[in-house]
């Protein structure tokens, strides 16, 4: 059953009573707000959509485009806008509705004098707000939404804010596991940059394992783990080539703003001279220890910079591969899509 954010029950029988509710729709910000709720309708993940779309053979539905779309980034081209509605299983019979909705407001965005060319946006232009593993997360790559360009008027702020009650019970429910990774909704009324990435984890009784390679000339290594803080007081002892380094600070949990990027310092003892590292985390406590992604980072002549990354989850075997990574007492494994605190500072912590 999908809930209404606002306790009003079931959204699915709500939405068959009351009728085509795009032939209301007169702005770019309505429009978001309806989208969201065909996603939350819907009760899928982006990533499920993206497959939908390309099984169907017609418009595909990238999950960045689908992201910057529902948080009203980024005004979607028609045929995006009407393959996304498909996928959602939306009835053929309303989308007519829906693409009257779209030109009326795709007229409200024309400039003055301007003709009749479609100027919603292209796949290709979209920014790197949400990648599957990838908009960096730790500051490597994603230049912060600080930085990014301003898409449409001051509308679309307003329409992000109004829908992120709904966006957030998306943000909160997608691919909901059973151990070690959430499933609480968040409640707080800012998006923060919404990230989809695959992982896994383990609990009790289980460790993972993974080897990487750095320069015998460091003077120091650290471990960048993004993780699922919707599981609180995550704690896993850390051995590196079999000798005990320390342990993972339990955070407490944020049910809003779920991912983070935690820093483990290695003792430079450990490091020095090496040219592969075998890390082992070790189950302590929680309902679970997650990890998504590890960035390795390594200070050369005084300065810091990535060694390697190991990129974890059923979608990229491959780098599990290449970094022998090995996981014993899997509990969960699946892909979710959150947000990370509005301020990149809060992204990363000790």
């Amino acid at each position: 059953m999908s809930a209404d954010p606002e306790g009003r029950g079931d959204l699915r029988a709500d939405a068959k009573t009351r009728g085509p509710a795009a032939e209301a729709v007169s702005c770019h910000e309505d429009l978001v707000k309806l989208l969201a709720e065909q996603f939350a309708l819907a009760d899928v993940s982006l990533r499920e959509l993206q497959a939908r779309a390309d099984k169907a053979g017609g418009t595909r539905l990238p999950r960045a485009t689908c992201a910057d779309m529902l948080a009203g980034r980024r005004f979607p081209k028609r045929a995006v806008m009407m393959a996304f509605l498909q996928a959602c299983h939306v009835a053929e019979d309303q989308l007519p509705a829906w693409e009257r909705a779209w030109e009326r407001v795709r007229v409200t965005r024309l400039p003055a004098g301007a003709g009749e060319t479609d100027r919603s946006e292209s796949p290709r232009d979209t920014p790197p707000a949400v990648q599957a593993s990838g908009a960096d997360e730790t500051g490597a790559r994603d230049p912060g939404p600080g930085r990014r360009k301003a898409a449409g008027p001051a509308a679309v702020a307003a329409a992000a804010l109004a829908t992120a009650v709904i966006l957030g019970v998306l943000i909160g429910q997608r691919a909901a596991p059973r151990h070690g990774a959430s499933q609480e909704p968040p409640h707080r009324t800012v998006v923060g940059s919404i990230v989809t990435d695959d992982g896994r984890a383990f609990g009790p009784g289980g460790s993972s394992r993974f080897t990487v390679v750095v320069d015998p000339a460091n003077t120091g290594v650290r471990l960048i783990r993004r993780l699922d803080a919707g599981v609180p007081l995550q704690q896993a002892t850390i051995t590196v080539n079999g000798a005990p380094a320390g342990r993972w600070r339990p955070l407490l949990g944020d049910s809003d703003y779920k991912w983070r990027n935690q820093i483990f310092d290695i003792p430079p003892a450990l490091t020095a001279g090496r040219r592969s590292l075998t890390i082992v985390n070790t189950f302590v406590s929680s309902d679970g220890f997650n990890e998504f992604l590890y960035v390795i980072e390594q200070k050369i002549n005084g300065s810091w910079s990535t060694a390697d990354r190991v990129d974890i989850g059923p979608d990229h075997t491959a780098s599990e591969a290449a970094h022998d990574y090995r996981i014993v007492g899997e509990g969960w494994r699946g892909t979710q899509t959150f947000a990370y605190p509005p301020l990149k500072e809060d992204w990363t912590v000790q």
